[in-house]
């Protein structure tokens, strides 16, 4: 094993301080339920030449939503989607430098198989795969499968031994794997990861159960920020789960997510963000999410809340403004000790050359981010 690149990995083989990702291309409409004519297509020309505009300009990594079906609406939002695996191999095969992440569902995909892909395409991109393994999600989707949705421990236990078989089939070959719920036998795979490394492993969790699964197998952990009242709540949450790991020998990383507007001025900012997601919100859409997941009988004031926040997708922090005030407030995730940030767009390749033009390098001069 070549433990140098090992580590490269987990850095995303760059020295930025600040890593900045983007999150959910693989989706029409990215991660903003509006009718608006300029939305992201989601088209795979759209993202091959997204993926490749983020590579020559230094974005650090590509993160994809595991979806199956839409939420409906006017726009059937995420309704088009590309499977994660193979569309991370498609994007490595056309970048250089860029880590490509594949979203897994661990009910869906044995392990076998799903260790088999990832392999794959982490070959294609010469140690630029990472995966981020979903432990569940929704229940209409699981359905399409016939697969019954496990209570949330039942999920992360199961989590538990997807993850260490996939470690087990990247690391060792003739072996018995015999769990709970996985039955291996005479398992053989080769080749291994690239130059015989783990590829960055990440998971997606709110909950104690899945914050806990992620401090025991994952490099990183992807949370939310959505209803933190400041960044000082925020760098206690990261210092909780940094600390966690500590305690039984382990690092991790902790990312999270952004909607980002950006324009030459905070009115222009104010006003455009206005007009996507509060005059031309797709509420259908909206409505299907909120009954999907249950919350049309939460109390009046807390469903506001998240009615009025979903048109960017629910999660994660509105980072609004011109490039000076983006900038902030993209170095103050930095200042609460998060390693990343992945960030969603209306239109990410009409938005992304203004914001690497304009934000990077002011996050260089603060020392965030290497200059060029």
């Amino acid at each position: 094993m070549d433990e140098q690149f090992g580590r490269l990995r987990v850095a995303l083989h760059n020295r930025n301080k600040l890593k900045l990702g983007l999150f959910g291309a693989n989706c029409s409409s990215g991660k903003c339920v509006t009718r608006v004519a300029e939305r992201w297509s989601g088209s795979w020309d759209d993202n091959l030449r997204l993926a490749q505009m983020a590579d020559e300009a230094g974005i650090d990594f590509m993160l994809p939503i595991g979806r199956w079906k839409g939420y409906g609406g006017e726009t059937d939002y995420q309704g088009a989607t590309f499977e994660t695996l193979t569309w991370a191999a498609g994007l490595l095969a056309s970048t250089k430098r860029i880590t490509v992440f594949g979203t897994v569902h661990a009910p869906l995909f044995h392990p076998v198989i799903a260790a088999k892909q990832m392999v794959t395409a982490d070959h294609i991109g010469h140690g630029r795969f990472g995966l981020n393994v979903v432990c569940g999600w929704n229940e209409g989707e699981f359905d399409m499968f016939g697969v019954d949705q496990r209570d949330h421990e039942g999920r992360y236990d199961h989590g538990d031994e997807w993850i260490k078989a996939v470690d087990a089939i990247w690391e060792r070959d003739d072996f018995d794997f015999e769990g709970h719920y996985l039955h291996l036998k005479g398992v053989r795979a080769k080749p291994k990861p690239y130059r015989g490394t783990r590829p960055i492993v990440m998971n997606a969790a709110q909950s104690p159960a899945g914050r806990a699964f992620a401090i025991r197998h994952c490099d990183a952990l992807f949370t939310t920020t959505r209803f933190a009242s400041n960044l000082d709540s925020v760098a206690d949450e990261v210092r909780s789960v940094k600390s966690s790991a500590a305690d039984i020998g382990r690092a991790i990383d902790v990312y999270t997510t952004s909607f980002v507007t950006c324009r030459p001025t905070q009115k222009e900012a104010d006003e455009y963000l206005r007009y996507c997601v509060e005059e031309n919100a797709d509420w259908g859409a909206i409505e299907g999410f909120l009954e999907l997941k249950g919350l049309l009988s939460k109390p009046a004031a807390e469903l506001e809340q998240i009615r009025r926040s979903y048109p960017m997708g629910v999660i994660g922090y509105r980072t609004v403004g011109d490039p000076d005030s983006v900038a902030r407030q993209l170095a103050a995730f930095s200042a609460a000790d998060l390693t990343g940030v992945a960030l969603s767009m209306v239109n990410y390749a009409d938005e992304l050359p203004y914001f690497c033009a304009e934000v990077l390098p002011r996050l260089a001069r603060l020392g965030l981010r290497d200059e060029g």
